[in-house]
């Protein structure tokens, strides 16, 4: 039974992806950062104090607006709010937040105070008046009677003697401030609110069993569990609430950022759900495993329990979302797995391609060819058919591979799949059309300025966050190059080729045969360990960001002269700049160009664990201001055997290279 509830919960979770989706049963939003747009004509109100820049949302005034000597921009006594501008379902339904906060003290100040809040509240109005200090933009004096119906999850910075139990805890309002729900200190996680690092919260409301359940992490380390606690929603707030954050200062000055947000809330269908207490013994789910319930509107329970008991089989025996490949069995994994919107037949594939002439034809691989096409609809729309090899059992493996991953994700900078057919021993996979190709044919030619190929890196690093921190189970891609990256009408970055993704769960690494493209494959991957990583995936991202600077396509580390040695020895001699793309004539912003080397030589260090998550990375491509990592004062030599391959191996249109997949 937990078999069939991880599987199913893996299956539906393709769901939860959707970048931004709303209707009447579940809405999920996604932001990864933020921008003045994000608040004046965006999906955010945004009240009081707060401002949108430089990436991140601040709920109170920051030092540098706090120095001014008007009262209008004193960081004392302020109130910031701002909401998702569009109701969400609050119960019967289940909730899943996860945001990451910094929360910082003024330099030179005596202290700091007083903190921000997670709220569900009944209206998108403004915050109380007179809700700033320990009100933390919630309530007010005249609203501690049950007045305003709404719950917020505090992260107090300030210890008030009569209520709080010190000055770095967590507590659940509804009617009072002083008078929480339950209030309980982070100072047995070791984790400090007002630290100035970044933290992740998660938030998860259970609606069946009514529990609410926060974690907490510094953004570099997982999430554990800090408190759960059992609350009845539909007691708290109205079905349908406003959701975000609110901060206050009171005599002291503080600052309190949000640098990213996602959201879910999917409604639970009218079972009666088991009231807390009713059986002592309580059962902590994986929350996404409330996934499953949503099922029957799209497939039928009869249909799951037949077709995810198949699918357990396979993953007892290969752990894999793959197994025998006869005719049923793709068929029916195909169907189970993907959540593209559509399935195609054959025959429509074959007069979108004009029954897949050469004149429609974009490339071809090791796995397949790819073709365009135009579907005929009103208004017709422009596809990229990719037909896969009936002869190729890793083809069977990578269309399978690709429906298992990219059929569930859904991010403006990869490539959505959007249907897939299998007829007989016909097997195709559906992409938007990217007219501009892969970043490969660009690489070493003068077509792209700095501010395109700064686009394409900001856009590809946003993929890689979301695949290993926003879509619900974290994604290793594990051939990140630029044949896979493709490119739209205004070259944009999206993602493709995921034939070799796998799935990881938390805290866990993917122990799988080596594959991928050698002059991007991390050390320890080409040192045969096996073990396919988060850390992997930057590391082939580094590399991809010294070849669209530099202009030159990586050959292996066998060369006598690598890529990153030429770089990395410029580093050390303070040129940087020597290695920048001579067809760019010198048009390029210096300090951005060099804090964008710096960034792909940290990504492409030989320890994996001294790499940046992606999340650094990407704060730092959008925002000039954040911190730099700092590199060592020489670069270790990896100490794995490497395979010295060239990366311009043929490529189809969507990056597969025949000889890159080495598979048992």
């Amino acid at each position: 039974m937990f078999l069939l509830l991880a599987l199913s919960t893996f299956l539906i979770n393709s769901q939860a992806s959707v970048n931004s989706m709303n209707d009447q049963t579940q809405t999920t939003f996604n932001f990864p950062t933020f921008s003045p747009q994000s608040c004046s004509n965006g999906d955010l109100i945004c009240m009081g104090s707060v401002t949108a820049s430089n990436g991140h949302l601040s709920l109170t005034p920051e030092p540098e607006q706090g120095n001014s000597s008007s009262s209008s921009s004193s960081p004392l006594y302020k109130v910031g709010r701002v909401l998702y501008r569009y109701p969400v379902r609050a119960w019967p339904a289940f909730i899943s937040t996860t945001f990451t906060v910094r929360i910082s003290a003024f330099p030179n100040s005596t202290g700091s105070g007083d903190g921000m809040a997670f709220v569900f509240a009944q209206d998108s109005g403004p915050s109380p008046p007179d809700s700033y200090g320990s009100f933390l933009g919630l309530l007010n004096r005249s609203t501690q009677d049950g007045a305003v119906k709404q719950l917020g999850i505090e992260l107090d910075t300030f210890m008030n003697q009569e209520f709080d139990p010190d000055g770095n805890h967590i507590a659940i309002d509804t009617t009072s401030i002083m008078n929480p729900v339950v209030a309980k200190s982070l100072n047995s996680t070791g984790i400090e609110l007002k630290s100035g690092r970044d933290i992740k919260f998660r938030i998860d409301y259970d609606g069946w069993n009514q529990i609410l359940q926060v974690s907490a992490g510094y953004s570099e380390n997982p999430t554990i569990s800090f408190l759960n606690y059992s609350i009845d929603m539909s007691q708290m707030v109205p079905s349908s609430v406003y959701v975000g954050f609110t901060g206050s200062t009171g005599t002291l000055p503080e600052s309190h950022q949000v640098l990213d947000w996602v959201f879910t809330s999917l409604q639970l269908p009218g079972i009666p759900p088991t009231k807390p207490g009713s059986d002592k013994k309580v059962h902590h789910w994986n929350t996404k495993s409330i996934w499953v319930i949503d099922l029957p509107i799209f497939l039928g329970i009869a249909i799951l329990i037949a077709c995810t008991y198949r699918l357990i089989l396979r993953v007892l025996r290969r752990n894999q979302c793959i197994g025998n490949q006869d005719e049923d069995d793709i068929e029916s994994q195909s169907r189970t797995a993907a959540n593209a919107p559509e399935m195609f037949t054959y025959k429509q594939l074959s007069v979108a391609t004009q029954n897949f002439c050469k004149e429609n034809l974009l490339g071809s691989g090791g796995f397949g060819i790819v073709y365009k096409g135009i579907i005929s609809s009103d208004p017709p729309k422009t596809i990229a058919v990719k037909k896969i090899s009936a002869t190729s059992k890793q083809g069977e493996r990578e269309y399978l591979a690709e429906i298992c991953t990219i059929g569930r994700l859904r991010h403006k900078n990869i490539v959505q799949l959007q249907g897939w057919c299998h007829e007989h021993e016909h097997r195709f996979l559906v992409y938007d059309y990217m007219p501009n190709g892969s970043l490969d044919r660009y690489i070493g030619k003068p077509y792209l300025d700095w501010r395109t190929r700064y686009k394409i890196l900001t856009g590809l690093a946003s993929a890689l966050l979301y695949l290993h921190e926003e879509c619900g189970n974290p994604v290793v891609h594990r051939d990140i190059k630029p044949n896979n990256v493709m490119l739209d009408s205004d070259f944009h970055a999206h993602l493709g080729d995921f034939g070799l993704a796998r799935l990881m769960f938390e805290d866990a690494s993917v122990t799988i045969p080596m594959a991928g493209t050698p002059a991007y494959l991390a050390p320890e991957f080409l040192g045969f360990s096996g073990k396919a990583t988060q850390e992997s995936d930057v590391y082939s991202f580094g590399m991809v960001v010294l070849e669209v600077v530099c202009g030159r396509r990586s050959k292996g580390f066998m060369d006598d002269y690598s890529l990153v040695e030429h770089v990395w020895n410029s580093y050390t001699k303070n040129a940087l700049l020597d290695c920048v793309d001579q067809m760019l004539d010198g048009k390029f912003e210096e300090e951005q160009v060099r804090r964008t080397l710096i960034v792909g030589l940290a990504c492409l260090d030989t320890y994996r664990m001294l790499r940046p998550k992606m999340r650094k990375v990407v704060q730092i491509l959008l925002n000039p201001n954040e911190p730099l990592m700092e590199l060592p004062d020489t670069r270790a030599r990896p100490s794995a055997v490497y395979l010295s391959v060239s990366s311009s191996a043929p490529t189809t249109e969507f990056g597969s290279t025949c000889s890159s997949y080495m598979a048992s």
